[in-house]
């Protein structure tokens, strides 16, 4: 696919992701009642208008798309697909709910089971993080979706932070987590934490603010292929915790491994 073609879905997902954060402002600020699913996470009116928004907008692209808040195709299905919508219409609805403001949409495009095409927008600040295999990473106000020119476009931070800064959830950390930070303290002394909740954290990452994230607790795939085709645009890396193989999706288990996400700025010889 042509890098123009790249750009030309990356506008219809943005212009869904301008009209899904309206509908999810306005049932934001007006007040909602949640609801809860079978496995016990909650789902607003928001998460469903969100869900239905977005579905218009990249259902005009003939892509399939695999959504949190929809019936799922049966992998028998899905394993034919060569291109498809990786979606979440609200990543943070415990932080909608909570009215944090730390909550995101999160489209990613996938192919080949590779994330090449990452958008994780902001509703309340009026922004999205963008970035992928064909389209630099970059900041994009919801205002300026047209007009490239006043695109952000981000350069990769080269150096760490020091103190290294890790970012996570607002969940302490326990376990294979708190065993993974310990290991990071051996190597590189003391360590700062920025807590934020849903795939805000990735704005964190991309701009240089943090320098790793270990995530060891359930996620599905919409949680982080977002994350992911900006990351590794920008250098960085999302790696399976225990194989160090990146992640990949569109699998039969939608479920995510453990994993790390480790910045550019991280990579580069002589930082650990």
């Amino acid at each position: 696919m042509e890098k123009s073609a790249h750009y030309t879905l990356l506008q219809a997902a943005l212009a869904g992701v301008v009209e899904a954060s309206s509908e999810i402002l306005e049932i934001y600020r007006k007040g909602f009642s949640p609801n809860y699913k079978t496995d016990g996470s909650p789902v607003t009116a928001a998460d469903l208008a969100s869900n239905d928004i977005l579905e218009k907008h990249l259902g005009e692209t003939n892509i399939p798309i695999l959504t949190e808040e929809s019936i799922h195709a049966p992998f028998e299905e899905r394993s034919s697909w060569e291109r498809s919508w990786c979606v979440d219409p609200l990543d943070g609805t415990k932080e909608f709910i909570r009215r944090n403001d730390e909550f995101a949409i999160n489209i990613a495009l996938i192919e080949g089971q590779q994330a090449i095409l990452g958008i994780i927008a902001s509703p309340v600040e009026q922004i999205a993080l963008i970035g992928g295999k064909f389209v630099p990473p970059a900041i994009v106000r919801f205002d300026s979706i047209g007009n490239i020119d006043s695109w952000h476009f981000i350069e990769p931070k080269t150096v760490p932070n020091s103190p290294l800064v890790i970012a996570g959830s607002r969940t302490p950390h326990s376990g294979a987590s708190l065993e993974f930070i310990n290991q990071l303290k051996t190597t590189y002394g003391d360590l700062a934490y920025l807590k934020k909740g849903s795939a805000l954290k990735f704005f964190d990452l991309a701009l240089g603010k943090a320098d790793i994230y270990p995530r060891f607790a359930p996620t599905m795939e919409w949680d982080i292929a977002a994350g992911q085709a900006i990351i590794e645009a920008l250098g960085g890396t999302v790696t399976h915790a225990l194989t160090g193989v990146p992640l990949y999706y569109n699998k039969a288990d939608l479920f995510n491994p453990h994993f790390v996400v480790t910045s550019p700025a991280l990579l580069q010889p002589g930082t650990a």
